[in-house]
């Protein structure tokens, strides 16, 4: 078996207890954006439910054009107010440059990548720019509630950094 038949067993189990009570609009009205890493689970590091927010991920937790598509979409349409951005310690986009993969695999496909990776070098520096891209976005109308942190891999602790 695969590991994605596993995770369709899983379903399986998971399905049996399930029970329809979530509200496709986050009651506490947040989502949160934060990087893919498998370390970093946004639902139990904030200690959320089902239907408590949007949760947006992505390599680095970077404020990406969909990134901001899926924001716009949850503030305009589905009501949130608030934003949590996360990034995270020991992030694998702090250790390449775009341009050296981006020759990589123009190297070993033909083709240029048509989007950007967005690596950065400093994890703060980036999740203030990342939180700076949406409070200047004109089409997320709520604004004054965006907060970012760094959550460290190794402690679990969340740090705001403003």
């Amino acid at each position: 078996m695969s590991a994605t038949d596993d995770l369709v067993a899983n379903n399986a189990v998971f399905a049996e207890s399930f029970a329809k009570d979530a509200s496709r609009k986050p009651a506490p009205k947040v989502a949160v954006l934060a990087c893919m890493d498998a370390r970093l689970d946004p639902v139990q590091v904030l200690g959320l439910r089902e239907g408590d927010a949007h949760v947006i991920r992505n390599a680095g937790g970077v404020a990406t054009e969909d990134a901001i598509r899926s924001l716009v979409i949850s503030q305009r349409l589905l009501g949130t107010e608030e934003i949590v951005l996360i990034h995270h310690t020991d992030c694998a986009m702090t250790t390449f440059r775009d341009e050296e993969v981006r020759a990589a695999i123009e190297h070993d496909t033909g083709a240029r990548l048509p989007f950007e990776l967005e690596a950065f070098r400093d994890v703060e520096e980036d999740l203030r720019e990342s939180m700076a891209t949406i409070m200047a976005n004109p089409f997320i109308p709520c604004t004054d509630h965006v907060r970012g942190f760094v959550y460290d891999v190794d402690t679990g602790r969340l740090r705001e950094v403003s």
